[in-house]
């Protein structure tokens, strides 16, 4: 159906919203899977004397998170595109409760930031002795990606005894060749001296959601409006059987509701036909 400007442009919005939302998902259910079947890493679930309630934790909201992005976009996607009011319905529910959600998490990681902290480093540590012991290469990509990310070297950060070396970030000056920030300790202190910029991740990732919420709305009301227009019919003499027309006409005509009349605009004439002047 026809959309206006306003329509096209929350339209393709949508469309980019959810492709980068898709990637995001898929790859949080991709680690969590990963970490929850892997062969390193399936023992840990296996065994209750380890203290790995926050490993544990993080990885069930990691799937549990893959899982809700690829919802929302499986909705985002078909709605848009096909421009299905009922699935933008859908959409605008589930972005309604992300968002809330995002709100919540964002002022429990603030207010308890220290404890937050505490069970991130824990998380990172489970995966750094995973990694010493079974050398698996995902972990090894995965503890590369966080090194690079919070720019830090492994649990103590010396480069003659860290092992796991080969997954810290180039030296920015002299002094890190030796000594680098070691990553228990960055993580610990992150929410504590960066509380701003977390909470400015959350904040950001909110406004990103209402966005797509404003989008989707707007994209709602603008198919509502071109499916409720009214159909107009014009009749020429030219077709006989339109100059009286039968119940049955209107009910097999294709316009958007079957309880809706038509307009009808009446035969046309030569006489009320504009005739160009030479």
């Amino acid at each position: 159906m026809a959309l206006d400007g306003c329509g096209v442009f929350c339209k393709y919005v949508l469309v980019v919203f959810n492709l980068i939302f898709a990637v995001l998902g898929f790859a949080f259910l991709g680690l969590g899977l990963w970490l929850r079947f892997s062969n390193s890493t399936r023992g840990i679930f296996q065994t209750d004397g380890l203290n790995s309630g926050a490993f544990v934790m993080g990885v069930t909201v990691l799937i549990v998170l893959g899982l809700v992005m690829l919802i929302v976009v499986m909705f985002g996607d078909y709605g848009a595109c096909s421009e299905k009011r009922c699935a933008l319905q859908v959409f605008c529910v589930l972005v309604t409760l992300l968002a809330v959600a995002e709100g919540v998490v964002g002022f429990l990681a603030y207010s308890k930031r220290d404890a937050v902290g505490a069970s991130i480093a824990e998380f990172y540590d489970t995966m750094y002795l995973l990694y010493v012991n079974s050398a698996d290469p995902a972990l090894a990509v995965t503890l590369t990606f966080i090194n690079n990310a919070l720019h830090c070297c492994g649990l103590t950060g010396v480069s003659i005894i860290e092992i796991a070396q080969g997954t810290c970030p180039k030296p920015d000056g002299f002094f890190e060749h030796i000594k680098m920030p070691s990553c228990h300790g960055v993580i610990t202190n992150v929410f504590d001296t960066k509380a701003s910029l977390v909470m400015g991740i959350f904040v950001g990732t909110g406004a990103l959601l209402i966005i797509a919420l404003i989008c989707s709305s707007v994209l709602c009301c603008t198919i509502r409006s071109s499916v409720s227009a009214p159909q107009y019919i014009v009749l020429t003499h030219s077709t006989p059987f339109l100059t009286n027309p039968q119940p049955e006409f209107v009910s097999n005509s294709s316009y958007a509701y079957s309880d809706q009349d038509p307009v009808v605009f009446p035969p046309l004439t030569v006489a009320n036909i504009p005739v160009a002047q030479p």
